[in-house]
C-alpha cells in the first residue's frame, strides 16, 4: 500500500524563524545565532522525516544562517567597529515582513462580503473549556510540529521520526479525521492520535491532518499561546 505523501509547505523559512525567536523569547536585535541555526536546521530534519517537501527557499536560509553563524565565530570580525553585525542579513527582512503581516493583519479583519461563507461556530463543548481564556490564536505549521513532537514523546519516548511501510494510507487517515469531525464537529490535537500505536501511524496522521488543513477543509486554533490546540470542521459534518 502506497503510504507516501508529498506536501507543499504552507508557511516560509521567515515564519520558522519567528517562531524560534518567540519560541526562545529572544531580541529580534540580538538573536543568538548559533542556537537558532541549530534549532532550524533540527526543523527542517523534522519535516523531511515528515516527508513534507522542503523547498529551495527553506535551504537557501539554512546556508545563509550557517554562513552568518561561521562569521560570528571570527573574533577579527566582531572586534571591528565598523564592521556590520552579520545578522543584520536576516534582522531587515525579518522586520520587513513582519511589518507585512500586520498590514495583512488588519486587511483581513475588514468585513469582506461573503469571505467567511465556511466558517462555523465553535461547538458548545469546546467553548466551554475556552470560554474564560484570551480571543483565539492562529496556529502555524511550526506550533503543530512541536505539539506533534510532545505528543510522541509522551506515547513513545525515546523514539526517532522515521516513516517506515505502514498498513495506513494518508488519504485512509484523512477518511478517519473527517469521519470523526463530523461525528463531533470539534476535537482537541491529542484526540486525533488515541488510537495510534507507532511512530509510523502518528506521522500518517498528523500528515493527514496537514492536507487537510492545506484545503480548508479543517481549521486550528488556541486560545493562548500556551493552551491545547483544537480543531475545527470547516465543512458540513451532517452531510456526505
Amino acid at each position: 500500500m502506497d503510504y507516501e505523501v508529498k506536501l507543499e509547505i504552507f508557511e516560509g523559512p521567515l515564519d520558522l524563524l519567528l517562531h524560534l525567536i518567540h519560541k526562545n523569547e529572544v531580541d529580534i536585535f540580538d538573536i543568538p545565532i548559533a542556537t537558532i541555526t541549530d534549532q532550524y536546521l533540527e526543523y527542517l530534519d523534522v519535516m523531511k522525516a515528515f516527508n513534507i517537501n522542503v523547498a529551495g527557499d527553506f535551504l537557501v536560509m539554512a546556508s545563509t544562517l550557517i554562513h552568518i553563524k561561521s562569521k560570528m565565530l571570527l573574533p577579527e570580525l566582531r572586534d571591528e567597529e565598523d564592521e556590520e553585525d552579520p545578522r543584520a542579513e536576516i534582522t531587515r527582512p525579518l522586520l520587513e515582513y513582519m511589518r507585512l503581516k500586520e498590514i495583512a493583519g488588519e486587511l483581513s479583519e475588514r468585513e469582506i462580503l461573503d469571505r467567511d461563507v465556511f466558517a462555523r461556530k465553535v461547538s458548545d463543548y469546546l467553548q466551554s473549556q475556552i470560554e474564560h481564556e484570551e480571543p483565539l490564536l492562529d496556529v502555524n505549521l511550526f506550533q503543530l510540529m512541536d505539539a506533534f513532537k510532545r505528543i510522541v514523546d509522551q506515547r513513545l519516548p525515546g523514539v526517532q521520526l522515521k516513516l517506515q511501510l505502514v498498513e495506513w494510507s494518508v488519504k485512509e487517515k484523512t477518511e478517519i479525521i473527517i469521519s470523526i469531525l463530523k461525528q463531533k464537529g470539534d476535537i482537541f490535537f491529542h484526540e486525533l492520535f488515541s488510537e495510534d500505536r507507532t511512530i509510523s501511524e502518528f506521522i500518517v496522521t498528523f500528515l493527514a491532518l496537514l492536507e487537510l488543513i492545506h484545503v480548508g477543509l479543517v481549521k486550528v486554533f488556541q486560545p493562548t499561546t500556551e493552551g491545547e490546540i483544537h480543531l475545527v470542521a470547516c465543512f458540513d459534518e451532517n452531510k456526505g
